[in-house]
């Protein structure tokens, strides 16, 4: 199995949301990360990004959302681009898992029609009530024809412990994160939004955006078990985490 980290878009947004005593004004850069697992079985997608459109216009799209988290990338960075860099076009795709549904994670579901979607089932309930917007959840970005699956923890995607599942609520009810078995380099922790920034999960700071900090707090120590047995960790928007990592067509085996 290889596994491609993928750059699926760029954002700008308030340190102080991450970084406990920032200054008001200060901001940090972030990326968004995609990651394609090419498996004996099928090709998987783990998050989707954000929507090639809100590189254009970010409030037409994500509306109030847009003022707090700012789209940065140049034009046409999304996955469905770094997908084509690396020789694979939506349709190759068969199965799509998002972490979880906030629109810098699922934004170019739309793009993948022959996949099939996992999402944790607390989190599709979360998305589906009707006050999601005020939560962060817009259905353009999840509901869609292709079919969805709500799964728990510990989804074995393809029956062989290679690509599982593992919940890690507190960021949102349904935040999850996937185990990634590789032969050559190892076991990968992919924790999406659970760990935004290395430094929240080594300092026990729980983001102020947190659904549930003490919730977070506790997927940390999940996070942790994994880090002990020797897993890498990859967080979900830490920019010096990504500008070490082998991304693009560049492999991980």
């Amino acid at each position: 199995m290889k596994m491609h980290f993928l750059n699926s878009g760029r954002l700008r947004m308030k340190k102080r949301v991450f970084v406990p005593g920032t200054d008001r004004e200060e901001t940090i850069e972030m990326p968004v990360i995609s990651t394609l697992f090419r498996h004996a079985k099928g090709n998987v997608l783990f998050d989707t990004g954000c929507h090639p459109s809100v590189g254009v216009d970010a409030e037409a799209r994500w509306g109030g959302m847009a003022r707090f988290m700012t789209p940065i990338a140049p034009p046409q960075t999304n996955v469905v681009n770094s997908l084509a860099e690396a020789g694979l076009a939506p349709e190759d795709i068969d199965i799509v898992v998002n972490s979880h549904l906030h629109p810098d994670h699922c934004g170019c579901n739309e793009f993948f029609t022959k996949a099939e979607f996992f999402c944790h089932e607390a989190e599709l309930a979360a998305a589906s009530v009707e006050e999601a917007e005020k939560l962060g959840y817009l259905r353009a970005e999840w509901d869609h024809p292709m079919p969805m699956h709500a799964v728990t923890s510990g989804h074995d995607v393809f029956g062989d412990s290679r690509l599982v599942t593992v919940a890690l609520p507190g960021h949102t009810p349904g935040m999850m994160g996937l185990r990634a078995e590789l032969h050559r380099d190892g076991e990968f922790f992919i924790a999406s939004d659970a760990v935004s920034l290395k430094r929240n999960l080594d300092n026990d700071e729980a983001p102020i955006n947190a659904w549930d900090a003490e919730k977070l707090l506790a997927s940390y120590d999940t996070v942790r078990e994994r880090e002990r047995a020797g897993a890498t960790i990859i967080c979900g928007h830490d920019d010096e985490q990504w500008q070490r990592l082998k991304t693009g067509v560049e492999t991980y085996e």
